[in-house]
């Protein structure tokens, strides 16, 4: 029966690592998967668990960034360092939006939000929105095409749109990327942004659940968390690269039409069988 459990676990680590940084909702994504693959578990621990899982993909960034984000490395220039902390200044100014709200309505949001149905609306609304907004940016070039021409003004109105991920199914980097483009970003600078984004706020969101859980886990709680953090860290790695291989010469429509028709499946699944 454990191995059963370590096996759902390695899947939802697998549905994390991909989802996390596609712009098409892993929490969405885990919310859906948990009605079919369900942990056998209390409700409090595998809340914790859709959260604290996604610690594994955020150390994928830490490792591929690590270089760009450190303000201390000693193959870089004083101008460079200085420019590495305008970035992490510029992270922590977009994400307090999100964090603040986060922090004073997450009960609030579990209580209400957490349900296929929303999933599934804000997997259709913002799949719309990818299209409309990738039809109106066709032929245009963005006018924020790195770090230094982000003004922390863009970061923080970028940090409001952050706001809307709070809400399952919308997706963080979704949002973020949709906002970042909209206020005049590249696409590889949103996405870049987005993930910059995700360490703060998915490193305190993490903190935060697992200070309402407690530290009491049993045995076999540890290698099931432990399990689907680690597939979540190697999944996470590949998908970052190729999302930013696949943003060079391809826009964000494919994701906006793979959430229309996967949030259309999910109305239709659940009116027939639910």
């Amino acid at each position: 029966m454990f191995v059963f459990e370590l096996l759902k676990a390695l899947f939802l680590g697998i549905v994390e690592g991909i989802t996390e940084w596609l712009p098409i909702s892993s929490t969405g994504h885990m919310i859906l998967v948990d009605e079919f693959i369900k942990l056998e578990a209390s409700d409090a621990f595998k809340e914790m668990f859709r959260v604290v899982i996604q610690l594994g993909a955020i150390l994928a960034v830490v490792l591929l960034y690590f270089h760009k984000l450190n303000p201390f490395s000693p193959k870089k220039t004083k101008k460079e360092r200085m420019d590495t902390m305008n970035i992490w200044f510029k992270v922590v100014v977009g994400a307090l939006p999100a964090a603040v709200l986060g922090v004073l309505f997450d009960d609030w949001m579990d209580e209400h939000f957490y349900n296929y149905q929303t999933v599934a609306v804000t997997l259709i609304v913002y799949g719309i929105l990818f299209i409309v907004i990738e039809n109106r940016s066709k032929g245009k070039i963005g006018k924020i095409n790195s770090f230094q021409e982000l003004s922390y003004k863009t970061a923080f109105l970028i940090g409001m749109f952050q706001i809307l991920s709070l809400i399952p199914g919308t997706s963080r980097s979704g949002a973020t990327i949709l906002g970042a483009i909209i206020l005049g970003s590249s696409r590889y600078i949103a996405a870049e942004y987005s993930f910059f984004l995700s360490i703060p706020i998915m490193f305190g969101a993490s903190a935060l659940k697992l200070y309402k859980f407690g530290l009491n886990f049993t045995d076999s709680e540890i290698a099931i968390l432990l399990t689907g953090m680690i597939v979540a860290f190697l999944v996470s790695v590949v998908a970052i690269k190729f999302l930013l291989g696949y943003i060079r010469n391809n826009n964000f429509k494919a994701f906006g039409w793979y959430r229309i028709i996967l949030g259309l499946l999910v109305v239709g699944y659940f009116l027939i069988f639910g």
